[in-house]
């Protein structure tokens, strides 16, 4: 793909992202990054919606765009209406009329987080890569050993997957920094680091995911974002985003994603065993 050439397919689309977020100023840098995490918007929202967001001036939004090789923002919009053709059940209508009559009831409450996690799952269904999924299932089933890591926002989903291989027998270890001992010396090459991590990467993920690229392990992130660091690191990628509720997100998706990962694992290495 030439460099001013605009991208196709969300594949051209990444690759792009990747390719030129680390190059690009602040404001610039704020638009990809926002971008990278939040494409699932893209196809329903305005240029003014998206700066704002990305906390940019339209105007820079609109050079953003221009520099991944669209013309504006319309044409980067066609592009993903294209790609993901929105369905909003009557669900979603019952639940902004919930909102607009002003019932802020725990039950209410609850509707926006089964709403947000259902708007995430579909996303997910509609967006995942089945190639990298694929590719991530058979490195991790062929690995020696399973390392795991995740922090904050991330540790719920790097435990279950701790915790879904140790039911089904498969050799995992979870790197918590429990008592702050760092166990970074036990990955060996044919092991397989999973390294979940979400913006703002904590320092400790990508360091770790660093040294296990110095150990010649494989690398699969778990990341929400595009543009992700895990990218820069020769990881495959599975990327995941969670819509949110005020400032707070479910894990509705990244669990699904993890427990699809462990369970398809526990399948695989089953039957190289028989």
């Amino acid at each position: 793909m030439a460099n001013n050439a605009a991208p196709e397919t969300l594949e051209e689309f990444q690759a792009k992202l990747v390719e030129i977020t680390e190059g690009l100023p602040k404001r610039l840098r704020q638009c990809a990054d926002y971008i990278g995490q939040n494409t699932d918007r893209i196809a329903v929202s305005t240029v003014a919606d998206l700066s704002s967001a990305a906390g940019v001036q339209p105007s820079a939004f609109m050079r953003f765009c221009q520099l991944m090789g669209f013309s504006g923002y319309s044409q980067m919009q066609k592009m993903f209406r294209d790609i993901h053709v929105q369905h909003w059940p009557d669900y979603a209508t019952r639940l902004k009329k919930m909102r607009e009559s002003g019932d802020e009831t725990p039950a209410t409450l609850l509707a926006e987080f089964v709403d947000a996690g259902r708007a995430s799952l579909e996303n997910l269904a509609r967006s995942i890569d089945p190639k990298s999924l694929e590719k991530a299932v058979s490195v991790i089933a062929d690995a020696r050993m399973i390392h795991i890591i995740g922090f904050n926002r991330a540790f719920p989903v790097a435990t279950y997957l701790s915790y879904a291989f140790e039911k089904m027998d498969v050799p995992a270890m979870l790197h918590a920094k429990i008592g702050n001992l760092d166990h970074r010396h036990a990955i060996r090459e044919g092991d397989v680091l999973i390294a979940v991590t979400f913006s703002a990467y904590t320092q400790e993920t990508l360091e770790l995911t660093a040294f296990a690229k110095t150990q010649n392990a494989e690398i699969v992130a778990i990341t929400d974002a595009l543009n992700s660091p895990m990218h820069q690191l020769g990881a495959t990628t599975l990327n995941v985003t969670e819509a949110d509720v005020g400032a707070f997100r479910a894990l509705s998706a990244p669990l699904s994603l993890a427990i699809t990962l462990a369970v398809s694992v526990g399948a695989r290495r089953d039957s190289d065993n028989q």
